[in-house]
């Protein structure tokens, strides 16, 4: 079995799954916010995490045994490119994902709980500055696979 194929396979499986995720924060991060949607982006938000992480952990995997030199993507600048813009992404997730979980906290046993709309006008902002950057990715990348950048 091709490692090197099996990898890369997960590895955009996962990142394809963040994208869907995000897309679908991106769309319940609304004003008017509470109750089943406000759980359901607590949800979504969890599940963000998870898979980020799991880009990262099959990432790493792919560089270290997907079967090309890791020193290909170590000493590649559309590599280290794309390395910082994922990590712009992870910081810009903090503000939005502790909101959601004070709005969740703050929600508990309120049945007509709606979260503070300046707040998510705050959080929006951040998940817009997550979309600016999540573009800059696929850029890195296809450079990086015509081997611009080394």
């Amino acid at each position: 079995m091709d490692s090197n194929l099996i990898l890369a396979c997960a590895h955009h499986l996962a990142v394809f799954s963040l994208v869907g995720i995000f897309a679908a924060e991106f769309a319940l991060l609304r004003p008017g916010l509470g109750g089943t949607r406000l759980t359901q982006l607590a949800r979504l938000d969890a599940a963000y995490g998870a898979v980020a992480m799991t880009v990262v952990a099959v990432g790493v995997l792919r560089v270290c045994f997907g079967g090309i030199d890791p020193w290909y993507y170590l000493g590649n600048h559309a590599f280290w490119g794309k390395m910082a813009a994922f990590l712009v992404m992870g910081l810009l997730t903090i503000q939005p994902t502790i909101a959601i979980r004070r709005w969740v906290k703050a929600g508990e046993g309120i049945a007509d709980y709606v979260a503070p709309v300046a707040e998510i006008g705050t959080s929006r902002r951040f998940v817009h500055l997550q979309a600016g950057v999540l573009v800059l990715i696929p850029l890195f990348a296809a450079a990086m696979a015509r081997g611009y950048g080394s």
